[in-house]
């Protein structure tokens, strides 16, 4: 079966166009003319089905404006002609939902979606009829990216999907969350590829609890976080003591920030912590949960980021899957709630990406 693959390419008048081409399933190597993308972005319009009303953060036009910037290159961010590569999803399957989540669970999400119930345990988790179905791909996108980069058909991969996923809980939704798609990307990648060490980076404005919860009992999976001090900030987890439990001691890393923080003290922490730590756990693999609402003019956190921080961010991840893990790096859309800042940040983030991962060829 083939997958259609949109690829960026050059053209004389508008720079940075789409070009639609058909290529078989982990074939990019094979009598192709151009040479793989260097980046893989999951995307598909199906997300935008998840309907959460009107006035909710969290919606559509997050992704709407997100897509039509990468629909036009993100001209704006000068990315490399022919890096990317358009990548569809497909829905997480039981058995990789049922490591993360319980069955009664999954049954309990699946029932309120399709009884159009409006939410699911709070009014913060609004849904519709069609987002246990979004849910699915959200989760799945990750296993899709994760099978690509094994078989080598680029560089990175990220997924530019909704719902989120960081807080949602083994039993239960939060903070918009109802699958965790970082802990089912994970799961996935040990279970399936054998690669047992997976270090996740998180930089979300807000602590991932879900993602925490996981795993702090699992030494083999290194989950650090930068976030807004749990004191002023949801979901009131995320804590500098909270560092895993029994033989996983250690491998959960809280780093929060006073509200106000701009890109100093993050800058300073990539350099003096995260470093230091991702050379002593040495990852076979590495996920970022990509967060964009720290940014000073995005009011669902107190933090002060610039929209430059990003690129610094997506350098960073680049440069760090290259020294030990390379050609496995997986991010993965989490949160950010102005549109166009979202956008733009998130372009940012790739020229960044891109920028680092061109270097260490």
């Amino acid at each position: 079966m083939k997958k259609l693959i949109n690829i960026v390419a050059a053209d004389d008048k508008n720079g940075l166009v789409s070009r639609l081409t058909r290529v078989p399933t982990n074939s990019y190597t094979m009598n192709m003319r151009s040479p793989p993308p260097k980046l893989l972005l999951v995307r598909d319009d199906e997300f935008l089905m998840h309907d959460t009303g009107r006035d909710h953060p969290e919606s559509p036009a997050r992704l709407q404006e997100v897509y039509r910037l990468l629909d036009r290159g993100f001209s704006g961010h000068r990315l490399p002609v022919g890096a990317i590569g358009i990548l569809p999803p497909r829905p997480a399957s039981r058995e990789e939902l049922t490591a993360i989540h319980s069955e009664e669970y999954l049954l309990r999400l699946e029932e309120a979606a399709l009884a159009e119930r409006g939410y699911l345990d709070h009014p913060d988790n609004r849904l519709s009829y069609d987002s246990y179905r979004v849910a699915l791909l959200a989760a799945g996108a990750g296993p899709a990216a994760i099978d690509e980069l094994e078989a080598k058909s680029a560089t990175a991969a990220g997924a530019l999907i909704r719902p989120p996923g960081h807080h949602a809980e083994r039993a239960a939704p939060l903070g918009f969350c109802f699958l965790n798609n970082a802990a089912v990307a994970t799961r996935y990648w040990q279970q399936r590829h054998g690669r047992k060490k997976i270090m996740i980076i998180d930089w979300d404005a807000h602590h991932g609890n879900g993602i925490q919860a996981a795993f702090e009992d699992d030494p083999e999976v290194f989950y650090l976080s930068i976030h807004e001090h749990p004191t002023w900030s949801f979901p009131g987890t995320g804590w500098s003591e909270e560092r895993g439990h029994g033989p996983a001691r250690g491998t959960t890393l809280n780093l929060p920030l006073t509200p106000g923080s701009g890109d100093e003290p993050v800058l300073r922490l990539l350099k003096e912590v995260v470093d230091p730590a991702m050379e002593s756990f040495a990852p076979e693999a590495l996920i970022i949960a990509a967060g964009f609402d720290g940014h000073r003019d995005d009011d669902m956190s107190g933090l002060a980021y610039s929209s430059g921080l990003y690129h610094h961010l997506g350098r960073h991840a680049a440069t760090g899957a290259a020294r030990y893990c390379p050609g496995r790096l997986l991010f993965q859309l989490e949160g950010g709630y102005q549109p166009a800042l979202l956008a733009t940040c998130l372009g940012n983030f790739l020229a960044g990406l891109l920028a680092a991962a061109a270097e260490e060829t």
